[in-house]
């Protein structure tokens, strides 16, 4: 082998040329294959240059294709190779031609056929053998079968085998792990019987102590005294004969009697005028009603106890080397009481009640969507916001004890935009921050109704705006120019900026750090940065289908987030894993609002409905729809969604409000 170098514009490019194997003669012959080459070119059809089919033979000598030659001198009357005056009529069948081609393409068939092809191809050309030829070559084919069989039979055991042996060691993991869990099972309901069997020996103790009480007369005799004491009383009592003991024992009970009735009477007063939902309800009634809505969920709780005990038990090898005390004083492990919280939290509530309701439209603007409901840091005050270009606060006291449906709010400020989003300052009480459809960000002061600062850097509609809460001085902000930008109350302009790819529909801080923004995108996907480094995010979540229009924290670890794909979907942003998909409501191209605090999730929907999630499962734990007071059709009654909604801190409490402008205080109720 020889190795030549070709220069192709001044680069070397390395080439291996072969030699040709030189014949018995010594001299070299030319190859095998450019001699077929060279017959297949006389072979081939000038115009359609490939192998002729039904050879045909003009005039001047020149073969083609039948189609091909017949197709040309429709258009032309010349010989497509010499130009030669040609007609139909001077073309003639090239038989031999023909012929020979019959016989090369039965070679090439035969040299590219595989040896049963062509001892197929001998035996129907009538290929004279002998019977024992035959014998022979069958006998061979026999075993030939024989071995092909066995050979597939052991392939087949082979993957049954694997197959077979894969499903054992997935049931066996299946079997340990419901091992596993019976074993948490067992323990816990042994856990729990020990306890209710200690509340109960606890009851029994108290009961006797007071019937004890309640039977001995000394101490009844004690109680004038202590009450006596108690009172103040320097009086020395006098001495009683004994039918002065039974007369005054006598105008004793009676006394307590009356005591006992009045005390029946002011309680059944209560029942009646204290307007308590549960006035009907024994307490075995409302055992009854939690039993039930845990039989409704039973496979999400039944998934949410498993998940945190298997948690909690990878757990207890590092606690329990770092501290022996792996049960808490109930006797619990950490994964049972992690779920007795979620179990007792998410069966306490049912439905949602209404409590207040206010009108919130204005006889001057005919739009009245509320885009945007905060409480300020004492839930002493909530601000509403919206398309109406008015900032109202309203006390919320006065809005749930006064039941009049018309409230004047405290204090109101005018803005020249329609506004998307308010955040209040949890430091500041007296500040508040805003969000508009030209872009600008605006930081009020409510006791002066005016604006404090002004930032106009967002060339689009801004849509989310967030006060840090470990910062009360730094603000973030998200708009449809693609950008999230920090703002300084102290500065004029913006401190640090993020350039990103799609339109930015909600910003939040983390409530633990000044450094670290949850950012919800209409690339479906939520973004968490870092703002000590934001060449790029942190983490990229993903799951969502359709934009994120909305992101809040419930922890330092925990986020929600909201889609137009109608889901919201939980994330530890500790760990970077997605926790849990809600499903229930309808949301699929508005803003309806999203809430959250320590253990509920909730949001609007386009079905003019409230939404309420506990954060362990997956399902709506109540809900509760807006009537509409419209006089319009129903098919504009039916257009109108929620639009904003908002907790009142841990609180079972929320303000909401829809497109029609009503505002509604709600509270979770058994």
């Amino acid at each position: 082998m020889g190795a030549e170098t070709t220069s192709i514009g001044g680069a070397l490019v390395p080439s291996v040329k072969s030699e040709p194997a030189e014949s018995s003669a010594g001299e070299p012959s030319p190859p095998q294959s450019e001699m077929e080459q060279e017959s297949d070119k006389d072979i081939l059809c000038p115009i359609c240059m490939q192998i002729i089919k039904d050879a045909f033979l003009t005039a001047c000598g020149h073969s083609f294709c039948y189609m091909c030659i017949v197709t040309h001198l429709k258009n032309k009357s010349d010989c497509p190779c010499c130009s030669h005056f040609l007609t139909t009529n001077h073309i003639y069948p090239n038989f031999l031609l023909n012929k020979l081609l019959m016989k090369t393409s039965a070679h090439q068939i035969a040299k590219t056929a595989t040896p049963l092809e062509q001892l197929r191809q001998a035996l129907e050309r009538g290929c004279e053998a002998s019977v024992k030829d035959l014998e022979s070559l069958m006998s061979l084919l026999s075993e030939k079968k024989s071995k092909m069989e066995q050979e597939e039979a052991e392939t087949n055991l082979q993957i049954l085998l694997d197959f077979m042996l894969c499903l054992r060691k997935k049931k066996l993991d299946e079997l340990n792990e419901i091992q596993l869990d019976l074993q948490y099972i067992k323990e816990d309901i042994h856990a729990v019987e020990k306890r209710r069997i200690e509340l109960y020996r606890r009851r029994d103790r108290y009961s006797s102590k007071l019937r004890m009480l309640g039977d001995d007369p000394s101490s009844k005799s004690a109680w004038p005294s202590v009450m006596d004491k108690h009172s103040g009383a320097t009086a020395s009592r006098p001495v009683l004969t004994p039918d002065q003991c039974r007369l005054n024992s006598g105008d004793l009970q009676n006394k307590k009697g009356e005591a006992r009735s009045s005390a029946s009477h002011l309680l059944q007063r209560k029942d009646n005028y204290g307007g308590s939902d549960t006035q009907n309800l024994t307490q075995s009634g409302l055992v009854l009603a939690r039993k039930r809505r845990v039989h409704a969920q039973f496979n999400d709780l039944q998934d949410c106890y498993l998940q945190k005990r298997r948690y909690w038990a990878k757990q207890m090898p590092e606690q329990q080397g770092r501290d022996s005390h792996s049960l808490n004083r109930e006797g619990y492990s950490a994964g049972l009481e992690d779920f007795q919280s979620v179990l007792s939290t998410f069966t306490r509530y049912s439905r949602v009640r209404v409590v207040a309701e206010l009108g919130h439209g204005d006889l001057f603007h005919s739009a009245n969507i509320v885009s945007s409901i905060e409480f300020d840091r004492d839930d002493e005050l909530f601000a509403t916001a919206g398309v109406s270009r008015r900032i109202k606060i309203f006390e919320f006291s006065s809005v749930v004890n006064d039941p009049t449906d018309a409230q004047c709010p405290v204090a109101e400020m005018s803005t020249r935009a329609k506004l998307s989003c308010l955040s209040w300052n949890k430091y500041a009480k007296n500040h508040i921050a805003s969000s508009d459809y030209e872009g600008t960000v605006t930081v009020w002061d409510v006791t002066t109704r005016q604006s404090v600062m002004e930032y106009e850097e967002h060339e689009k509609r801004a849509w989310s705006v967030d006060f840090s809460r470990t910062d009360p001085s730094m603000l973030v902000s998200g708009s449809d120019d693609c950008k999230v930008k920090v703002w300084c109350t102290k500065q004029e302009a913006s401190v640090l900026n993020i350039d990103m790819k799609a339109n930015i529909c909600s910003v939040k801080y983390n409530p633990g750090s000044s450094f670290h923004v949850a950012v919800g995108s209409a690339d479906h996907h939520i973004h968490y940065y870092d703002l000590r480094k934001v060449s790029q995010p942190l983490y990229i979540f993903s799951g969502h289908r359709k934009a994120v229009s909305y992101v809040k924290f419930l922890s330092n670890h925990e986020l929600a987030s909201a889609s137009t794909d109608s889901t919201l979907r939980l994330w530890d942003v500790t760990e970077n894993v997605p926790l849990r998909t809600f499903r229930g409501h309808t949301n699929e191209k508005n803003f309806v609002g999203l809430t959250v605090n320590s253990e509920y999730i909730a949001c609007g929907s386009e079905t003019n409905e409230v939404f309420v999630y506990h954060k362990a499962i997956s399902k709506p734990a109540a809900w509760h729809k807006f009537n509409s007071d419209t006089e319009e059709g129903e098919e504009d009654a039916g257009s109108y969604f929620i639009s904003a909604v908002c907790w009142k801190s841990d609180s079972p409490t929320m303000v909401t409000a829809n497109s029609q402008g009503t505002i509604k205080v709600l509270v979770l109720a058994p």
